[in-house]
């Protein structure tokens, strides 16, 4: 957790709460970390961790878009900000569609 904390800090993303959510809470099995926060304006704030060995494709963008909404409902809150960042190899298409629909994703490079 305070990894994470300490690279959003770099990018100048400060939150008031900031609490990690199973995903196992949300029906998932996925091996992703993802964050809940509430910025200093009071907007809620999604990020998700995603580290793995293998490609991630444009299915499983679709996969993680639907974690959101789960996670939208769980929270009855709309999530303004969505924040991915990536681990692994990505898909163009896969970064292309997530950006489409508001994500920004970063991408550690290996």
């Amino acid at each position: 957790m305070k990894e994470i904390t300490e690279y959003l800090q770099k990018k100048n993303l400060i939150f008031k709460s900031f609490k990690e959510i199973k995903p196992k809470t949300l029906g998932s099995r996925k091996r992703v970390e993802i964050y809940l926060g509430v910025d200093l304006k009071g907007y809620y704030t999604l990020v998700m961790q995603l580290e793995k060995k293998s490609r991630v494709l444009q299915k499983e963008a679709h996969e993680l878009m639907g974690l959101h909404e789960k996670l939208e409902i769980l929270t009855e809150a709309r999530i303004t900000q969505k924040y991915i960042l990536i681990d692994a190899p990505l898909c163009s298409k896969a970064k292309a569609f997530l950006q489409e629909q508001g994500w920004v994703v970063w991408e550690k490079k290996v």
